[in-house]
């Protein structure tokens, strides 16, 4: 493992590779408690992909094996799950945009749409207060993300 280049990725601390990195940034996935196994993780595979595609500078370098095959690149800190009520999440949610943090939702409503376009059409259909939260997703400064995610409880 080589150390972490921090002219790219300016919130990397220079650290040797066997010394813990300490982010000043956090990514966390809230989920709604009351969701299935499989809707778990589909809701937290579709809602981190947001954050990789809008923050590019939490993407790491590409991967490889010894026999030189390319694997894609992966966020570069770990991504921390919580879950709680449908009220936490409520609040979680106002708390994230009243913070400008990075955001991604998912809602009810998106298990039943087959595409992005409906699932586009179908959050947009839905006021904010009215928004029926599975799962949210925030990137920011890791004070911020901490506020936003309190009464949550880490996954288990």
């Amino acid at each position: 493992m080589e150390t972490p280049n921090t002219a790219e990725h300016p919130a990397v601390p220079d650290a040797p590779a066997s010394a813990p990195v300490r982010f000043d940034t956090k990514i966390a996935v809230l989920l709604r408690e009351d969701l299935e196994t499989w809707q778990r993780l589909n809701v937290t595979a579709f809602l981190v992909s947001g954050i990789g595609t809008e923050v590019p500078d939490v993407i790491g370098e590409p991967y490889a094996d010894a026999d030189g095959n390319d694997y894609l690149r992966m966020f570069r800190q770990p991504v921390l799950v919580f879950e709680g009520t449908k009220e936490t999440l409520t609040s979680a949610h106002g708390r994230a945009l009243s913070r400008g943090v990075a955001l991604s939702v998912f809602t009810s409503d998106l298990f039943a749409t087959g595409h992005d376009g409906a699932n586009r059409a179908a959050v947009r259909a839905v006021g904010r207060d009215q928004l029926d939260l599975v799962g949210l997703a925030v990137y920011g400064p890791k004070n911020a993300v901490d506020k936003i995610v309190k009464g949550a409880r880490m996954h288990p």
